[in-house]
């Protein structure tokens, strides 16, 4: 690998979203505006507020970054970028990473203006540091930057790309523990949610706000998600298929 051309491919990837307002939008205003959106659903009842709050501030960057990484690459696939990058001397880690990279810069402005939206003026409070809770929102950012770049493997078209997201994230909501507790589950749905990988983003944001001790619990759960993220990193390298010029 060489850092000069990873650099070179996450300032390619930056120069062609500052020229995609739409995209940018949807990384760094939506997510704020639906936590935002979030607080006076619960007018009535801040509590409620307090209690799903810390992780919608999780996951709407997770969900975002999942939805706009996959259309990006996408792109990328079927205009013949990356087949043109392949029959370059590089090696696959180079384009992977500039692309990571990339996202990830992406990623800590989102879940930093996230975090600050919610904990700065909507008074969201947690029993962890915010500035930890913003850590693990990057983190998730990161894991759902992952997954998109494996899902977009698997589409043809841009549309194709937005119907995973039902298909990937939806079920992960649904089973993650944030709508109703896993143990009130059936035990095969139980069994599904603990391997998947927003279960533990979940799982790690609540324990930030119920406690600022970093627990085995926690550590587990973060362990989990990087874990999650490199594999999905390494099945989309895979996927990235090299051609002679």
């Amino acid at each position: 690998m060489s850092p000069r051309i990873t650099l070179a491919v996450a300032g390619r990837v930056l120069t062609q979203l500052r020229h995609d307002p739409r995209t940018v939008a949807l990384l760094v205003v939506v997510p704020s505006v639906l936590v935002v959106l979030l607080r006076y659903v619960f007018d009535g009842r801040p509590e409620a507020f307090q209690l799903i709050g810390p992780g919608l501030v999780g996951l709407f960057p997770l969900i975002s970054m999942f939805l706009v990484s996959s259309i990006t690459v996408l792109r990328e696939r079927t205009s013949g970028t990356l087949e043109r990058l392949l029959t370059m001397p590089l090696h696959k880690l180079d384009i992977l990473a500039g692309y990571g990279l990339a996202f990830a810069l992406l990623a800590t402005v989102q879940a930093a203006v996230v975090s600050v939206v919610a904990f700065g003026l909507l008074g969201l409070d947690t029993a962890g540091s915010p500035a930890a809770v913003g850590a693990l929102a990057i983190g998730n950012a990161l894991l759902g930057m992952a997954l998109g770049l494996l899902v977009s493997a698997f589409a043809a078209t841009e549309f194709q790309a937005v119907q995973f997201m039902p298909a990937v994230v939806l079920p992960q909501i649904l089973l993650c523990g944030l709508l109703a507790p896993r143990e009130e589950m059936s035990a095969a749905l139980e069994a599904i949610s603990a391997v998947l990988p927003m279960t533990y983003a979940v799982d790690a944001m609540t324990l930030l706000t119920e406690t600022s001790t970093l627990s085995s619990e926690l550590l587990t759960d973060l362990a989990v998600i990087a874990l999650a993220g490199v594999a999905a990193l390494a099945l989309g390298a895979a996927t990235l298929r090299r051609r002679t010029a």
